[in-house]
């Protein structure tokens, strides 16, 4: 098995790595950062959770520090577009690590936050910049930071990147970068229009794969349950009561239902929080940090976290939703069985998502057969067909000790927040969203 020791990183790295506990390249380590290191474009396919930053950021600070920065101004030599907030402030907290002992500057720009912060954080310039498009855009229009000078670009998570809704923008970027610099693109999926338009953007790159195209991860056990729509909020609440789960990612496909079934968890004593694109930066930090720290057992999120969430052990992801888009399962599921540590998925696919399950199975290659929802014994879950049990009985006892029948007779606070049966598509396109975010998709890069 090749050692970081093999890839001709220098002491520093070295040392760091060493030092943060990592003991071996991944996969996607071993085929990229030697490539990376000989210069050459690359366009690189892994599945979640299997180190892609590391991948592009240690090569990139190898490279980059061979040449020193200007002690007074460090002009941005690396740039990393991201597609959200969070992994933004993901991938730059991992990469200032990786530098801390060469002195590499590692500044992240992201909308939400105060544009005159972020002025001042570029106060001194950054060796490596992390940002999103659409703020990335705005500080350049505005002459604030000059991208004359980079060496080496970044699309992280590319298949949202050059998501054709998209393209126009970065190839905007892409006209204030120099020509002449090494492109890599990495990501989960790909499909062939989208390696079109990367093959437009780099120049004879070098493509490696680690795994079979758009596969999930093999410690992720995936299941499927039938339910009825109206029945969702109750299901997801007997699941997550009776397994007794103290950290539950759930996914829905608009920010109102997100915000609803967080509303019904709470209503039903389970504590929750949900995040979106609607809520401000510090919402988001704080019920991520809750989420993280165990403060509360739910997150309730769209798919502004399918991607930079990195959750240590995250048990259980559950789509309360099927995701209309189906690589966005991919990334979903894959914020559990992260880092060589087993996980669980969980889809409520209500009748009229039955299609959505089937594009899912086409694009990772794998059935997931829809079953009976399952019983609960000594707080496991026990598949239907396996249990001498009935399913789950229909009616349950309350908060209030009373008995209250899964469709209707909920307790008066959860039934003010019945989360309706609506018709709804990813969270770019609710029509529902507040006039200060409903700016069409792009708004989704910097939320």
């Amino acid at each position: 098995m090749t050692a970081f020791s093999d890839l001709h990183l220098c002491p520093e790295l070295q040392f760091t790595l060493q030092s943060l506990g990592y003991d071996k390249p991944t996969p996607i380590q071993e085929k990229a950062i030697p490539l990376i290191l000989e210069g050459k474009d690359l366009l690189a396919e892994a599945q979640t959770g299997t180190g892609k930053t590391a991948g592009f950021a240690l090569p990139m600070i190898e490279r980059l520090s061979k040449t020193p920065a200007d002690p007074d101004y460090h002009h941005i030599r690396g740039l990393v577009l991201t597609p959200t907030r969070e992994l933004a402030v993901q991938v730059g907290d991992h990469t200032l690590a990786y530098g801390k002992h060469l002195g590499m500057r590692v500044i992240s720009l992201y909308g939400g936050a105060r544009f005159d912060n972020q002025i001042r954080k570029m106060k001194r310039g950054a060796d490596i910049l992390v940002a999103t498009p659409g703020r990335l855009l705005e500080m350049v229009s505005q002459k604030k930071i000059s991208l004359a000078q980079v060496e080496i670009l970044v699309l992280d998570e590319a298949d949202r990147m050059l998501d054709l809704g998209f393209i126009h923008d970065i190839k905007k970027i892409m006209s204030f970068i120099p020509a002449q610099r090494q492109t890599l693109l990495f990501s989960a999926t790909f499909n062939p229009p989208i390696e079109s338009l990367a093959d437009t953007l780099l120049k004879s790159p070098v493509k490696v794969s680690t795994s079979t195209r758009n596969t999930t991860a093999k410690l992720v056990q995936q299941k499927a349950y039938k339910v009825d729509n109206s029945d969702k909020s109750d299901i997801l609440s007997f699941l997550i009561d009776g397994c007794q789960w103290s950290q539950t990612l759930v996914f829905t496909r608009t920010k109102r239902r997100a915000d609803m079934v967080c509303d019904y968890l709470n209503a039903e004593g389970i504590s929750a929080v949900a995040m979106h694109g609607d809520k401000l930066q510090r919402e988001r930090n704080a019920a991520l940090s809750a989420f993280v720290n165990g403060e509360v057992r739910v997150m309730v999120a769209t798919d502004v976290a399918a991607r930079g969430l990195d959750i240590e052990s995250l048990p259980q992801v559950i789509n309360y939703d099927l995701p209309n888009l189906p690589e966005a399962y991919v990334h979903r599921i894959g914020r559990t069985g992260r880092a060589g540590k087993e996980g669980t998925a969980i889809s409520l696919v209500a009748p009229d998502e039955k299609n959505y399950l089937a594009d899912i199975c086409q694009l990772i290659s794998k059935q997931i057969p829809l079953q009976a929802v399952p019983t609960i014994e000594n707080g496991k879950l026990i598949d239907a067909k396996k249990s001498a049990h009935n399913p789950p009985p229909k009616r349950r006892k309350n908060k209030s000790g009373k008995a209250s029948h899964l469709k209707t007779n909920r307790t008066k606070a959860a039934t003010s927040k019945k989360v309706p049966n609506e018709s709804v598509t990813q969270e770019g396109n609710d029509k529902n969203t507040s006039p200060r975010r409903h700016a069409g998709r792009r708004s989704l890069f910097d939320q």
